[in-house]
């Protein structure tokens, strides 16, 4: 048995800023995915993530017998699989923020939920927030509290725009120029995040005012703006407010950015060679870069492994 594929997912705006009614920006990143599988020989990595699977379905099982919840499972058939050695066969790379929760949680929904909203019908708002919730309920398994957007975007496999908690829709994003030299890109930082503890640092940074004015007024104003610049494909606004985005990450999330990459990330300011930013909640995994001229920026992180996910 093989499922069907989910994609990894990229915040390309948003992180952080969502939970506080930012706008947010999130697209498929087709290069990682994964399906779920039952093997005649599993090999240790199955029989591993099907340990793992056990404890979700326990979780799963209270969720479907709890009266709030918006979704039903076939909860027979999904033991029986997981008692055959169902396992979730993934190229994702976990704690890197590019959703590897929320693909699994979306190959379940889209397996087992009973009367599931499927992507070839008509995606109205209310569908999509009911969605939205759905998989929030699913993934706080993985993360504590989650916005059930990963899983979104690797169910629809779609842009999806983020206008505020309770407003979101498939978003057109503008081709991309193959032969262009400006780029988003992917730096791997050597290590894995920890999606939760971050979660909570920003969580109590939130309880001062100077930093919930710092929020408002600068980094979700910045980052509403990235978003607006991208989906306009206004290249020359976007660049100038991700350099702002990116001074006020460096300044006000230093315990989110891997400490060996506060320099990296001061000298992409001072030199416009590129900026970056966190991908995901940070704390390790990938961090997202952005540079007018690829060449450039390979150039000078030549020491690291960058991998391009967009062209200008």
């Amino acid at each position: 048995m093989k499922g069907p594929l989910f994609y990894s997912k990229i915040l390309l705006f948003g992180e952080y800023g969502i939970i506080k009614d930012s706008k947010g920006l999130a697209i498929p990143y087709n290069f990682y995915n994964g399906a779920l599988k039952i093997e005649e020989n599993p090999s240790q990595e199955a029989l591993s993530s099907n340990k793992k699977l056990k404890d979700y379905v326990a979780y799963l099982a209270n969720l479907n017998q709890d009266p709030t919840t918006l979704v039903n499972f076939d909860m027979e058939r999904l033991n029986q699989d997981v008692a055959s050695g169902m396992y979730f066969d993934s190229s994702i790379p976990q704690g890197y923020g590019v959703g590897s929760s929320g693909a699994l949680v979306a190959a379940i929904y889209d397996k087992y939920a009973v009367d599931k909203i499927t992507v070839l019908e008509n995606l109205t708002r209310e569908k999509l927030l009911k969605l939205k919730a759905i998989f929030g309920a699913m993934e706080s398994f993985f993360h504590g509290k989650s916005s059930g957007l990963d899983p979104l975007n690797s169910y629809l496999s779609l842009p999806i725009l983020i206008n505020s908690k309770d407003n979101i829709e498939p978003a057109g994003i503008p081709s991309q120029e193959t032969q262009g030299k400006g780029a988003v890109f992917l730096l791997d930082s050597g290590m894995t995040g920890e999606t939760a503890p971050m979660v909570n640092i920003f969580m109590d940074n939130m309880k001062q005012e100077g930093f919930r004015a710092m929020l408002k007024n600068q980094f979700v104003k910045h980052t509403d703006a990235c978003v607006e610049d991208f989906l306009k494909g206004d290249v020359k606004s976007l660049f100038s407010n991700v350099k702002q985005l990116s001074k006020v990450v460096l300044n006000n999330f230093k315990p989110m950015i891997p400490a060996k990459f506060h320099d990296l990330w001061k000298t992409g300011l001072e030199t416009n060679d590129y900026y970056l930013k966190l991908c995901g909640s940070g704390g390790g995994g990938y961090m997202l870069g952005f540079t007018e001229d690829i060449d450039k920026a390979q150039k000078a992180l030549s020491d690291y492994k960058l991998e391009v996910v967009y062209n200008f």
